[in-house]
């Protein structure tokens, strides 16, 4: 992998982690809308791995898989984010949700059904659900969420990553984000809850989630949303996340 000149043979990296910039493209397509091309996924997760090859050194004390990662995923979601792939209707609608959730949870004690949202909403349970549809994609975290006060522009990366031993995804866990998420999960209501396992634990896909629960994916992808909505609303209170 490297030269007798302890330099990184570049092209050697870049061809061995193609693969990998394609699964974490279809990973990623997954969870999005199909408006959503893996094929731009791919071109923006390429343009991230070769950032990371160039910008890589043994020095950072982290595998290169480990640092690419961060990288392809970043560029990602900066391609998604500047290509504007959840319009600002559908964002304000799932911030909506998210006021009303967290209204309701403090004011029943318990996390608010679907019926309850909508009638708070002031929609029918139908049409709530086709929102929750139309917002597949949503997110926990955004970049924005973590933007300067100032308001500034920066990546993410290039923030976090400000000398070769930062890790901002370790740095992130090693705060008490992890134990709020943790604790997020936890207080879901019972068949969200499970549903979140499946997906981000055990890996399964909308379609087979769907087949364990006895429910279409297109209902699975509401839930989804629904859960990540729930869970956004308890970090807000939280001061983990910005406005959606």
């Amino acid at each position: 992998m490297y030269t007798v000149k302890g330099k990184s043979d570049k092209d050697h990296l870049l061809t061995e982690h193609i693969p990998l910039v394609k699964r974490l493209a279809h990973h990623m397509k997954a969870k999005l809308p199909p408006s959503v091309e893996v094929d731009d996924l791919v071109q923006a997760g390429m343009i991230g791995l070769l950032d990371a090859i160039n910008r890589y050194e043994e020095t950072h004390g982290a595998q290169f898989e480990t640092y690419a990662v961060l990288r392809i995923r970043g560029a990602m979601l900066d391609e998604l984010r500047t290509s504007d792939w959840l319009p600002r209707s559908m964002r304000q609608n799932m911030r909506k949700i998210e006021v009303a959730m967290s209204t309701l949870q403090q004011r029943l004690g318990h996390p608010p059904t679907e019926s309850e949202v909508a009638k708070l909403l002031k929609m029918s349970l139908l049409e709530y659900q086709e929102m929750l549809g139309d917002g597949g994609g949503h997110q926990l975290l955004y970049y924005e969420d973590f933007r300067d006060a100032d308001g500034g522009s920066d990546s993410f990366l290039d923030r976090h990553c400000v000398d070769e031993d930062s890790d901002p995804l370790r740095s992130l866990l090693d705060t008490d984000f992890r134990q709020c998420v943790i604790d997020a999960i936890d207080a879901l209501p019972p068949r969200e809850k499970i549903l979140m396992g499946l997906y981000y634990e055990e890996e399964l896909n909308l379609k087979e989630i769907g087949a364990v629960m006895g429910v279409s994916e297109s209902r699975v992808s509401q839930l989804h949303t629904q859960a990540v909505a729930r869970l956004r609303a308890t970090l807000r209170e939280q001061a983990w996340t910005g406005p959606a």
